[in-house]
This record gives structure tokens, sequence and C-alpha cells, in this order.
């Protein structure tokens, strides 16, 4: 059995702020990296936030997502030196995803385009 990355097990939270800070460097928002996270994975803001207070690992976060975003399987591109879209892992695919996501936020990318509307 193949053991599973230690990336499954970090929390969400101790993440997020990470998120933020690389988004606002670039002179994006916070609530801009919270719609793409919302968008991705169907949460609502309030769902968000209580998950982020529980501390939900990136596995339980992904698994318990209530409306994945069916259009999150076109997103493409190399994050962290690895195309997203050869990864296997469903869980690992999801991670980069919101990698590449908040990537192009930080990259000045406009948030239709992020979103893919």
């Amino acid at each position: 059995m193949a053991t599973k990355h230690r990336i499954f097990a970090i929390s969400v939270a101790s993440v997020y702020p990470l998120y933020i800070a690389k988004a606002e460097n670039k002179g994006r928002t916070q609530a801009e990296v919270d719609a793409i996270i919302r968008w991705l994975t169907g949460y609502t803001q309030r769902q968000l936030d209580a998950q982020l207070r529980k501390g939900t690992d990136f596995e339980t976060f992904f698994k318990a997502a209530p409306r994945p975003n069916p259009v999150r399987k076109l997103i493409t591109g190399v994050v962290c030196g690895v195309r997203v879209e050869d990864i296997a892992d469903p869980i690992m695919r999801e991670i980069r995803t919101l990698d590449k996501l908040v990537d192009e936020l930080a990259k000045g990318r406009a948030m239709e385009k992020i979103l893919r509307s």
C-alpha cells in the first residue's frame, strides 16, 4: 500500500495565511482567495470559515467539499514543477489545482479567467 503524501495531513488553516499573503503581496485580496476556494469546492463562506476554524486537513477538506466545480478538471499548467493535469491522485490534484489558481491570482490574472467564466 502506498503511503499518503504528508501534505494530506496538513491543516488548510495552516496554509491559508500563505495563500492570503501571496495574493496580498501582489495587490489582490483575501476575498478573492476565498472566492477561488469557494468556486473550486462549493463551500459557502460560512462553511469555509468553519473548516478553517476546525483545522481540517487537506484530504478531509477536499473529500468533504459539498459541490466540487466540474470545470476544475479543465485547469491545466505547471505548479511546483508538475503539470496539474498529469497528477493521478485526485486529492493531490485538488491541492495543486488550488495552488495553481492562487498563483494565477498573484500573477494578476482577471478573476473571470481564473474562475473559467
